[in-house]
């Protein structure tokens, strides 16, 4: 980044918080952060907004900022003819979706960032878009300053067809909510039947994932996969494709260079259809679901690479992307010294210079340094050999070769530690801790790791303590400062995670926490007419349109996952004001669900949890002892089976919970649906009883 040689700020970036809006401080740009100040001045001045979205661990937003932003010819002519606004998407998603979806229409491609948008100030309509742009003419793109121009001309000139233009997409985005589904439609499992098969039709039966390069993570499809396997795992057919499906891209996302392989956590996407190259940003977004589900399939599988992978993530996080305060950062970027994936990147024979021989044998042959380099001339970490196949080569035990294998892996993490790190965007998101939080309280409890569940109510407390605020939900956090109401996201990952956290943890100040969030989803979010949640809350003031989506995108669907945690809420509390708006909002996705099932695996797991609701365990007793018996269920992998171990001792439950009422030493309820079981007091029965799946119709004690 250049600087003014008094080092000073240029422009009205300064005052913010977020490190990418900072990152422009100083550019020659007059930017202005997205606001009443910066779009009145539009409007007076009569001149068009470019609109800038971008994120700081983002390479293409560095690029662009480089080659155009920082250029003092560039930034005269951007200042002559605009009124330039810098918005951080990961801090105003409402805006970054509004605009992309501008994006996609007016040019008829995908967005993505860094977006450019071209605004006529009035209504703030755009005219005219794209992505990234180059300084000059090259790969078949207009020069940035030519584009200045003609655009600017363009508004001038022709100011009838920029408002026929804008009309025609203000149209569009009037039908954008898509209808509910009619009352005598009755909801099925024929979106989840046919999101199976296309998961199956896209498979890469070699290299795991979905469709070709560039290859994303895409959890929440591997998780309806394992729950699809598990829910035929006890009958005649069981579904092991699915279950091969899930684990075998699992396997080679975690063995191949998208996962760290030194230090833990993954990358956001692969550019190759092998995992062996990322875009090598680290987000917490794509961490927090992805430890989740390697926790998950360790205890459904009994593979020990899942537990490792899911461990090193967790610590990861806790590692280097945990605040003093307990709050989880957003994310690494993917450059350092102005290079994308420096960090990462090895020299072979720095490696063989810091390994003993014995060590470098099996960490060449696990990591393919016997190969050629892989990532511009150096090698970037990925599994090429089994430690199976190399300890028959060197014919040594296996175990003997792994733990070579890891010391080397834990040297050259400790050289790695010294070198100049990617820049780390240490504001704290809502809506991602949420995600982060759930992924420790799953791992924490699966994996027996009290740590985890530590650091997931640590978060949990930073959180309510920091971003809600006399019942308002703030989006982001830094520098002792809470941002932006908070967004539907925000709502329900951190509900869903609270549910989580409970079942690794009682504590009744996240059940509260938990119930005042279901309560303003209802009361601020919802879509009374058509059913589900818009993204934001009821009053807040979002160009163009109010937005409103079921399928999931680089994050889990807010809608999917805000019907997956009411339900259950509901179900736990008895509360029929939750188990309404969870059905409203899969009936308000319907269309939408039905049009293109395998975009919306959250809300299924959603409709799946809705026709046929999975049970719910209350243990009470002493709590060392029902800790034990929770412990015991955590081990067997159920995704539809929830369990909650409650104090004998805990007072002011609500009513639905106090009346599961302590009898001796530990004593369980097994719940589903209204209907709840006679008291089990023996771990044995229990287990027996879940597994056999056998519930009585006695009413609910």
């Amino acid at each position: 980044m250049t600087m003014p040689q008094n080092g000073a700020p240029r422009n009205k970036l300064a005052a913010e918080t977020s490190p990418y809006l900072l990152q422009h401080a100083a550019n020659p740009v007059d930017w202005h952060p997205w606001g009443p100040e910066a779009l009145e001045l539009a409007r007076r001045l009569d001149k068009p907004i470019l609109l800038s979205i971008g994120y700081s661990a983002c390479h293409w937003c560095h690029v662009m900022a480089h080659e155009s932003f920082e250029d003092e010819a560039t930034a005269a002519l951007m200042n002559e003819l605009y009124v330039n606004i810098k918005v951080d998407r990961e801090e105003r998603p409402d805006l970054d979706k509004v605009y992309q979806l501008a994006h996609q229409v007016l040019t008829q491609r995908g967005g993505g960032w860094p977006l450019t948008m071209f605004l006529a100030p009035g209504d703030l309509t755009p005219f005219f878009g794209g992505t990234y742009f180059p300084p000059a003419q090259r790969w078949g793109m207009p020069g940035f300053p030519d584009i200045l121009r003609r655009v600017e001309s363009f508004y001038r000139e022709r100011r009838s067809d920029v408002a026929r233009q804008n009309a025609s997409l203000q149209d569009v985005f009037a039908d954008l909510v898509p209808p509910p589904a009619a009352t005598d439609v009755v909801l099925s499992d024929a979106p989840i039947v046919e999101a199976r098969a296309d998961l199956e039709a896209s498979f890469d039966a070699h290299f795991g994932g979905f469709g070709g390069a560039p290859k994303f993570p895409h959890p929440t499809s591997i998780e309806r996969l394992l729950r699809a396997w598990h829910a035929t795992a006890s009958g005649d057919e069981p579904d092991l494709q699915a279950l091969f499906m899930a684990t075998l891209t699992l396997k080679r996302m975690a063995e191949g260079g998208l996962y760290d392989q030194l230090g833990g956590g993954f990358c956001r996407y692969s550019v190759d259809a092998w995992w062996m190259i990322p875009h090598f940003e680290k987000m917490l977004y794509d961490n927090g679901p992805l430890l989740a589900l390697a926790a998950q399939a360790a205890i459904a599988t009994g593979d020990g690479l899942f537990r490792r992978v899911a461990v090193e993530t967790a610590e990861w996080a806790l590692r280097d992307m945990r605040s003093p305060q307990g709050g989880f950062y957003a994310a690494l970027d993917a450059d350092s010294e102005g290079h994308e994936g420096k960090f990462y990147a090895w020299e072979k024979a720095e490696i063989e210079a810091l390994l003993p021989q014995d060590e470098y044998r099996a960490f060449s042959r696990r990591f393919g340094l016997d190969r050629g380099a892989n990532f511009e001339g150096k090698w970037h970490l990925h599994c090429f050999a089994s430690v199976e196949e190399i300890a028959e080569e060197l014919e040594l035990e296996p175990r003997i070769v792994a733990g070579r294998i890891d010391a080397a892996r834990a040297r050259l993490l400790t050289v790695r530690n010294g070198r100049v790190w990617p820049g780390r965007d240490d504001k704290v998101l809502t809506a991602w801790n949420g995600l982060m939080i759930r992924g420790l309280a799953i791992a924490g409890r699966a994996l027996e790791r009290p740590d985890f569940v530590d650091a997931a109510a640590a978060a949990t407390d930073f959180i309510r303590t920091q971003c809600w605020q006399d019942g308002q939900l703030m989006a982001a956090w830094k520098d002792g400062q809470a941002r932006f109401p908070a967004y539907l996201d925000d709502h329900a990952f951190l509900l869903d995670a609270l549910i989580e956290l409970l079942q690794a943890r009682w504590r009744s100040e996240d059940l509260a926490f938990a119930r005042a969030l279901a309560d303003v989803l209802l009361e601020r979010f919802e879509d009374r007419e058509r059913g589900g949640f818009w993204f934001t809350a009821e009053g807040s003031e979002t160009p163009l349109y109010r937005p409103k989506g079921f399928g999931d995108e680089a994050m889990p669907s807010g809608n999917g996952v805000a019907a997956l945690a009411l339900a259950r809420l509901g179900w736990l509390l008895g509360e029929t004001r939750y188990l309404d708006a969870a059905e409203r909002c899969l009936r308000g996705g319907w269309s939408s669900m039905t049009r293109a099932p395998q975009g919306h695996t959250t809300a299924l797991n959603a409709l799946d949890e809705f026709l046929a609701p999975g049970e719910i365990v209350i243990l009470r007793g002493d709590a060392s002892r029902i800790a034990t018996w929770r412990d015991a269920l955590a081990s067997l992998y159920a995704p539809k089976r929830l369990c909650f171990a409650i104090p004998a001792d805990e007072s002011g439950l609500p009513e639905a919970l106090a009346a599961k009422a302590p009898r001796g030493e530990v004593v369980a309820y097994v719940c589903q649906g209204p209907q709840c079981s006679p008291p089990i007091d023996n771990l044995t029965r229990l287990t027996r009883w879940l597994r056999d799946g056998v519930l009585t119709s006695q009413a609910s004690p």
